[in-house]
């Protein structure tokens, strides 16, 4: 893509397109069981209740193996084959040092879940190629161009 611009995707019509045939999705600071009631749990578990193939990567937690009984991962880089989007639940202050990580990978899209907004971070991710969608939550978008 000549503009990294076109890669930050803040209209309804871009998030649909990105939504479309998404098959995998990682979520990098992914909550347990014991957390049902916050987003970074129940997110993740509508989007596996609707068609997608989900990843945790808790970035708390240390002790825990599987989350709705998948194996969860410490780094996006080592979840192996491709992911689509990995949608991230970490403050953005916080989201820099895990750019690394995420360039590592190289998914075809990062989604800042809703409330959080790094556009330095976004600019990284954006110039490397990866589509970036910030400040929108992920369940609401998938129920709405998903069903």
């Amino acid at each position: 893509m000549g503009d990294w611009k076109e890669n930050l995707i803040e209209d309804d019509a871009g998030i649909g397109r990105l939504l479309r045939d998404v098959k995998r999705v990682a979520f990098l600071g992914m909550k347990t069981e014991a957390q049902a009631g916050e987003p970074a749990f129940y997110v993740p578990r509508h989007v596996a209740d609707h068609g997608a193939e989900i990843v945790p990567v808790p970035v708390h937690f240390p002790e825990v193996q599987e989350i709705l009984g998948r194996k969860v991962y410490r780094k996006v880089a080592d979840i192996p084959g491709p992911v689509d989007v990995v949608d991230v639940f970490r403050k953005p202050k916080d989201i820099p040092a895990h750019l690394p990580d995420l360039l590592a990978k190289r998914p075809r899209a990062v989604w800042f879940q809703l409330g959080i907004r790094n556009d330095e971070a976004a600019e990284a991710l954006a110039r490397a190629g990866i589509q970036v969608v910030q400040d929108h939550c992920l369940k609401v978008e998938w129920s709405k161009h998903r069903g």
